[in-house]
Formats: C-alpha cells, structure tokens, sequence
C-alpha cells in the first residue's frame, strides 16, 4: 500500500514536471523530475528504509 501511494506522487510530481518543461521552464522541470525520482518507490527512493 505504501509503495502504491508513494508511486502516485511521484507520477504527479513527474507530470507537473514535463509540463514545466513544456512551459519553458527548464529548471523548475529538472528539479521536479529528479525529485518525482527520488520520491517513486523503484530505484532509489528517499523514504527506503536503511538495514
């Protein structure tokens, strides 16, 4: 379940980005990129737990 809603921001995130990109701005749409990255659950994520 967490994971679920974790995935979902990061899409949100992710769409919100390429819109920003597409509006022409090019930073504010990097940030949010790589953030929507660092916030999905596949790969690296920020909230992952350390063992």
């Amino acid at each position: 379940m967490n994971a679920t809603v974790l995935w979902v921001i990061a899409v949100i995130i992710a769409i919100i980005g390429v819109i920003q990109l597409l509006q022409g701005q090019i930073i504010l749409g990097i940030v949010l990129l790589v953030a929507a990255a660092l916030v999905g659950p596949g790969g690296y994520s920020i909230f992952r737990t350390r063992a």
